[in-house]
């Protein structure tokens, strides 16, 4: 197993790991074009972002995503942890927390001050997951406008 940044091959892939996400997610639906066109974003431009993969093989078992944002209150550069998710017959093997890992080596070696994310209020087991990753609650609340 090795977690290496994603490659434009690895997209139908991604499409599916994203699929099996969004279908646990109460905000969010699975459309492979939305995800195809944003995933191409992403691997096509890594200043935007990244997208790690979790590899066997030719096989992508997880996948975590990240991009970049500026943040005033913290004086320059920060991520936003959009996607995290392993292939559910591969879990409970800590390829979650090998995903999460790379990520955070990545922002501090980046030189990144902050990783945010956003987890279903309902979804307990991925709250206690990025607890003990030493995340924590943030007093914001999140609001959308979708257009």
């Amino acid at each position: 197993m090795i977690i290496e940044e994603a490659s434009f091959s690895d997209i139908p892939q991604l499409c599916d790991l994203l699929s099996v996400l969004f279908a646990q997610e109460h905000e969010f639906q699975p459309d492979r074009d939305k995800q195809r066109a944003a995933l191409n974003l992403l691997v096509c431009n890594p200043q935007r972002g990244r997208v790690f993969v979790l590899r066997d093989g030719e096989a992508v078992l997880g996948m975590v995503s990240v991009q970049a944002l500026v943040s005033t209150a913290r004086g320059g550069d920060v991520l936003l942890l959009e996607d995290l998710v392993v292939r559910p017959a591969r879990r409970d093997r800590g390829y979650g927390s090998a995903l999460l890992e790379h990520v955070t080596d990545f922002a501090r070696r980046g030189g990144y001050s902050r990783i945010t994310l956003l987890a279903d209020t309902v979804n307990t087991d991925a709250q206690r997951f990025y607890c003990r990753h030493g995340f924590f609650v943030s007093d914001m609340i999140p609001y959308r406008l979708l257009f």
